[in-house]
């Protein structure tokens, strides 16, 4: 797994990941949109912790700068 995420595309998914724990734990999210946010919220924080997005693969972009 080469790394294809920058910081900058990191930073965006926690930061979501952060806002939909929230809005669930709080109870203002809940239901059928609970689950599926949830799943995404989970696969938001998996590909930034390991930065590769497997999603960027077909379609050949990456957000890392560098090598």
């Amino acid at each position: 797994m080469k790394k294809n995420m920058g910081t900058n595309d990191r930073v965006i998914r926690l930061t979501i990941v952060i806002i939909i724990t929230g809005l669930y734990l709080t109870g203002n999210l809940s239901g059928t949109l609970g689950i599926i946010l949830g799943i995404v919220a989970v696969a938001f924080l998996v590909t930034s912790l390991l930065g590769w997005c497997p999603t960027y693969i077909p379609i050949k972009i990456s957000t890392r700068k560098g090598k």
